[in-house]
C-alpha cells in the first residue's frame, strides 16, 4: 500500500501553482489574453482546466497581503493626525479599510457582480456573474499588488491608478465575453463597473467606519 508523504504532497502543491502549465497560470494567462473564452468556457462546464475563481481570488489576496507586508507599505501612512475628532474617525476607518481588505474586497465582487447583472441581465444569472465577479476582482487584486511597488518606490500620489486601469480591463474583459455589439457592451461594462465600485467604497468604508466608530 503507498503511504502518502510530506514530499509527495508539497510535490503536488508545487506543481498546481508554479508549473507554467498549471491550472492557475493558464487562468491567469487566458484572463489577460481572452478573458471571455475563459469566462464562457467556465460556464459551460469546462471547469477542470482551470483555476476555481473564489480560490484564485483568496490567492491573490493572500499574495498580496504578503507582498504588502514585506515592503512594509502602507497606504494611509501619509495622511497626518488632524485634531478635529471627525477627521480622524474617518482616518482610522480608512486604515480598517486597507488592513482587512481581504475581507472588505468580498464587498466588491458583491457589488461589481450585482450591476453586471443589472447592466448585462439577460446573459447570465447572478450567482454565474458573481464566479465573474471573483476572477476580475482577482485580476484587480493583482494590478494593486504591482501597484504597490509603484507606490513605495516611485511615487506615492498615484493611489488611483489601479481603479483606471482595472477599469480599462474590465471594459476589455466584456466585450471579449460578449463579442458583439462592442460600443453598447463597452458603454454597458463602463457603467456597471462605475456604480459597482462607488457602491463598494460606500459600503467597505460605511463599513469600516462602523466597526471603528462602535469599537
Amino acid at each position: 500500500m503507498h503511504k502518502v508523504t510530506f514530499k509527495e504532497t508539497f510535490s503536488d502543491v508545487a506543481s498546481g501553482l508554479f508549473s507554467f502549465e498549471a491550472p492557475f497560470w493558464r487562468t491567469l494567462k487566458l484572463l489577460f489574453v481572452n478573458p471571455g473564452r475563459l469566462f464562457r468556457e467556465y460556464l459551460a462546464g469546462k471547469r477542470k482546466s482551470y483555476f476555481k475563481p473564489v480560490s484564485f481570488f483568496i490567492l491573490l489576496t493572500v499574495a498580496h497581503l504578503l507582498i504588502r507586508s514585506l515592503l512594509d507599505y502602507d497606504p494611509m501612512g501619509d495622511i497626518p493626525d488632524d485634531p478635529n475628532a471627525r477627521v480622524n474617525l474617518f482616518r482610522e476607518a480608512g486604515q480598517f479599510m486597507v488592513q482587512h481588505i481581504n475581507n472588505i474586497l468580498f464587498v466588491f465582487v458583491f457589488t461589481l457582480s450585482l450591476f453586471m447583472k443589472l447592466f448585462f441581465y439577460k446573459k447570465y444569472s447572478w450567482a454565474e456573474y458573481m464566479a465573474i465577479a471573483f476572477y476580475l476582482v482577482g485580476i484587480y487584486i493583482f494590478l494593486g499588488t504591482i501597484h504597490q511597488f509603484f507606490l513605495k518606490f516611485l511615487d506615492s500620489k498615484m493611489q488611483f491608478l489601479t481603479m483606471v486601469i482595472m477599469l480599462l480591463y474590465f471594459v476589455y474583459a466584456m466585450i471579449s465575453l460578449f463579442q458583439k455589439k462592442k460600443f453598447l457592451v463597452g458603454f454597458q461594462a463602463l457603467c456597471a463597473y462605475v456604480f459597482g465600485t462607488i457602491f463598494y467604497v460606500i459600503l467597505g468604508f460605511g463599513l469600516a467606519l462602523l466597526i471603528v466608530y462602535f469599537s
